[in-house]
């Protein structure tokens, strides 16, 4: 059961329509998914629907992350797939299978995020973007021989919105943990469970 019980839609406080807002920046690069039968993440939504004004600033932040980034479409849901493995989390690896199917990511390689840059399908970019994704979940920096990979081919842009990325995703998953919050029926229904379900360490990473 979760520990923050999620309002339903019905009772959403007027200021959620703020919230909700902030989350199409402006400037955006991306386009936003079509929602029509898709999973609406009611339940992170109601939990955030308890403190408004938290939702709306973090809204602001997860806006510009997900539709304004300078990163690809791909390389962003590369990030955010490998975050969510490393934190077991449930809700945040679903919700972003169906956004990695979106873009073109297989099958075949959601399997190998799981497993990590190790993978063999990965060009050497990729498999750096996922690498960083580790090291700044383990330890909060980067070693040499990633940043040189990043930086002869990212733009100083792309390498700010990398780390956010993982940080931003990072609070999530930390938010979907420490509130256990469930998965949405649509959720648990059109979405493939996550390769990781069951384990008790994530493949592919130093603790």
């Amino acid at each position: 059961m979760a520990r923050i019980d999620p309002l339903p839609p019905g009772e959403w406080p007027t200021e959620m329509g703020d919230a909700l807002a902030a989350l199409r920046p402006p400037d955006a690069r991306h386009p936003v998914p079509r929602r029509e039968g898709r999973p609406q993440g009611l339940n992170v939504l109601g939990t955030f629907a308890r403190y408004p004004a938290l939702a709306r600033a973090y809204h602001v932040f997860n806006g510009h992350v997900l539709f304004a980034t300078s990163l690809s479409e791909r390389h962003r849901e590369l990030v955010v797939l490998r975050v969510a493995a490393l934190r077991q989390s449930e809700y945040e690896w679903r919700q972003h299978a169906v956004l990695a199917r979106d873009v073109g990511i297989s099958e075949a390689e959601l399997s190998a995020v799981a497993e990590g840059p190790a993978a063999g399908v990965w060009e050497p970019l990729e498999r750096a973007v996922l690498q960083a994704t580790d090291e700044l979940v383990r330890s909060a920096t980067l070693t040499a021989a990633v940043w040189d990979v990043l930086r002869a081919s990212l733009s100083t842009e792309q390498l700010m919105d990398l780390v956010f990325t993982v940080g931003a995703y990072d609070l999530l998953a930390m938010v979907f943990g420490a509130f256990e919050v469930e998965l949405d029926d649509d959720l648990a229904s059109q979405a493939a469970p996550s390769p990781f379900a069951g384990d008790t360490e994530c493949r592919g990473v130093e603790r």
